[in-house]
């Protein structure tokens, strides 16, 4: 039982600041889960920051907003490309795209999720209907499926990937909460070396049934930092009784 543990602390790691440095090198391709502030891995991310490697591509629904989440890359001038679906929350984001010092790909949601399952998965390429006849076609290949134009788009697969799990157990085998299955599944399988940051990590195995991204694609496995973040509040007025 001894030996099991220590083969299960093996993907543990109490500092994720020196862990991240050892892997990130400057124009890396990044991967990060997550929606807006939500489910974000933010520990990770500021670990990213501190490493201060420049010239990477960020992939990721969106860029955060300003000064937090991704954000905290773009005000620190490390990113150079931004593979992304939405960034209107983001001023900083739309000043440095429009001095041309950022490099923008702007990927439709749902195909931004299919190129990284695909690429996860080891499919190099498929086709879809989705950006046919706009300018995300531009310069893709197209081919014509019963009457209908698809173009070609290519899987992601990143250097390293980040992302954040409610739960997590020593052999970084992950469990998810609510909406942050949105990305955080498909950036974990995409990336040639994935952290996660989790809420609870368990010393025992995570239940099988509930293993919602298996550990054999997770190389390391923090704590996280308990932030949560909301982008925008919006409460109700108060009612009299």
């Amino acid at each position: 039982m001894d030996e099991a543990r220590t083969i299960m602390a093996t993907k543990v790691v109490a500092d994720a600041a020196e862990a991240l440095a050892s892997c990130v090198r400057d124009g890396m391709i990044i991967a990060v889960g997550g929606f807006g502030l939500s489910g974000i891995p933010s520990r990770l991310i500021t670990a990213l920051r501190d490493s201060g490697a420049t010239g990477l591509t960020i992939v990721s629904n969106n860029m955060g907003v300003d000064g937090k989440g991704l954000g905290v890359l773009l005000e620190n001038k490390q990113v150079s490309k931004v593979m992304a679906s939405y960034v209107g929350e983001n001023k900083l984001f739309a000043q440095q795209f429009l001095n041309n010092e950022l490099e923008v790909e702007f990927v439709p949601q749902g195909t931004l999720a299919e190129r990284l399952r695909a690429g996860g998965a080891g499919i190099p390429a498929f086709y879809t209907p989705t950006g046919f006849g706009t300018p995300v076609a531009e310069g893709k290949e197209t081919m014509e499926f019963n009457g209908r134009t698809s173009i070609l788009e290519r899987g992601i697969v990143a250097d390293i990937s980040l992302v954040r799990a409610h739960e997590a157990d020593s052999e970084g085998n992950l469990r998810y909460r609510m909406t942050s299955k949105n990305f955080n599944p498909l950036v974990a399988t995409a990336g040639r070396i994935t952290f996660a940051e989790a809420e609870i990590i368990r010393e025992d195995y995570l239940d099988p049934s509930l293993v919602e991204t298996p550990g054999i694609f997770v190389q390391h496995v923090v704590k996280t930092d308990g932030i949560k973040d909301i982008e925008q509040r919006t409460v109700r007025v108060r009612q009299e009784a």
